[in-house]
Parts: structure tokens; sequence; C-alpha cells
């Protein structure tokens, strides 16, 4: 199955596993002019609204990181790929550390996002690498926010529907173009309740699962609204098993993630079902 669009559509990605074994996070962006005079309940509006532009926004291209620190080492999982806002599905190349070839090449790990599953190849841990291997995301106990390596823009922007306690920080530039920096927290439950029925699940699944339900973000947005970056602050229970510095029972884990490329072509292919892996997968 094949789902094509040309300059107009959007994303959703996720995966599972992969955060169990290592992780990361990355950002750039140029610090610009003052604080203009933006209230609380503007920088929150434009905050919360931001997905509901960003599903109107047609396609882009993503980069993606994931960060923990875990005895004093850094650990980064990263990712790029492009997505189709309209159809809410995209594909991701996750790059782990250390996974080199005998060419001295990293394999990256494909990501194909759909709104209820993540299919994932070359995912290593016994399976064929022919072979895909199907994640029902909302089955995950972060609803795949970090799980995958990565976490994709639509959940990104949903996210922020449930924004709380939003301040304006100031214009800069991003990648040569002037965006609007927001930061506040995120109430999970409530992005859940107000979600797209296609996210609800998921972020339910996180609002469960995350030892905390507020989530520290910063958000950049641009002159038209459109989402360009965000970062997000996640808090695990230590019994996740996903690695990092916490504080007691809490693992912290950082995640980065930036759009560009507005209105690039994207054609994503879903495997069959005789290409989907439903042999034993090897625990991490």
């Amino acid at each position: 199955m094949v789902v094509k669009r040309g300059r107009k559509a959007a994303v959703l990605a996720a995966c599972a596993g992969v955060v169990l074994t290592t992780l990361a996070a990355a950002g750039c962006s140029e610090r610009g002019a003052a604080a203009a005079d933006v209230s609380a309940a503007e920088a929150r509006a434009a905050v919360r609204k931001a997905a509901e532009v960003l599903a109107r926004s047609g396609t882009s291209r993503a980069r993606t990181a994931v960060e923990t620190d875990s005895g004093g080492t850094r650990v980064t999982i990263r990712g790029s790929g492009v997505f189709d806002y309209g159809e809410r599905t995209g594909r991701l190349e996750v790059v782990l550390p250390g996974e080199a070839t005998e060419n001295g090449e990293r394999r990256p790990i494909v990501e194909l996002v759909t709104p209820d599953a993540l299919y994932m190849r070359n995912r290593g841990a016994g399976v064929p690498d022919d072979k895909w291997v199907r994640v029902d995301t909302a089955g995950l106990p972060d609803g795949n926010l970090v799980t995958g390596g990565a976490t994709d823009p639509i959940s990104a922007a949903e996210l922020l529907r449930g924004a709380r306690s939003v301040s304006f920080r100031g214009e800069e530039r991003l990648h040569g173009e002037k965006v609007r920096h927001y930061r506040g927290t995120v109430d999970l439950a409530a992005a859940a309740r107000e979600a797209e029925p296609g996210s609800r699940k998921r972020l339910a699944a996180a609002a469960e699962g995350l030892s905390r339900r507020a989530v520290p973000f910063d958000a950049y947005v641009d002159e038209r609204g459109r989402l360009r970056k965000v970062r997000h602050r996640f808090a695990f229970p230590a019994t996740a098993g996903v690695p990092g510095r916490g504080r007691g029972g809490e693992v912290s884990v950082v995640s980065t993630t930036t759009l560009y490329g507005f209105g690039v072509p994207v054609e994503i292919g879903l495997p069959e079902p005789e290409d989907i892996y439903t042999g034993r997968i090897a625990a991490p």
C-alpha cells in the first residue's frame, strides 16, 4: 500500500523497544529579539493552536533527537525523515549510537508512522533484515513518545493542546527564519482529552505511564503559526527500563523535534501483511 501527498500533507510516528537500549536529543536556534508585550493567554492560545495549523500544513521534513544522561555518559539517538500531516503518516530513519556496519557506516532503523501503529525495519533482536515489525503504539506505556527513539511531529504537536502556564520568551532566528519562542508545561491528561481522535489513545497511555503528567516544553512557532521546533522534558519511572539521569525513582529524557522544508513531496509505502514479522523478538 502506498500513500502519496505532494505539497499538502502531514505526519505521525513512533516505535518500540529502541529507547530501552539508548536515547538522545538536540536542537539549534539563534537567540534573538527581546520579548514583546504578549499576554499569557495569547501565548497559550498560540501554542495550543500549533497542532491545528500543522495539520493544515501539508508535508515537511523532520529531524528528531532523544537524549539521556546515564552515569555521566550522554547518549543521543538522532532521526530524520518526512511526514504527511494530511494522511498522518511519516517515515523516519533513526540511528543508534554504536550501530556500525562492517564498512563503518551506521545502519538506521527505518520507522513508518501511522495513526495506529509503528512499523520498524532493521530492528535487530532476531528479526530478519527483510521483515518489518508492527507495534500497536497505544499499547506502549509512553504511547511511543520516546520508546522508538523519537517523538514524531504529530504527537509532539498534539501534546501542546494540553499547554498550561505558557509564557512568551521573545523572538529568535531558527534556520534563518523568525520564530516566536514559548515556554510552559503540558498537562498530559488534558492533551489526551483535547487531541485529535487519532492521537487520544496514545496520549492517554502516556498520561498513565509517565511519572509526571506535567511535561515542561519549549516551542518555537513561525509567523504562519506553524510549529518549527519543540523540546519536551519527560519523566519516566525508573522501573520502565529507560536509562538516564533521574531523581529518586525517576529517569529524565529530553526529546527535540525540528520541522523544516514544508511542501516537500512525500510518498510512504506501508508493508504488505506477508512482509511483517510475527515471530519472537529478543529482549534488548
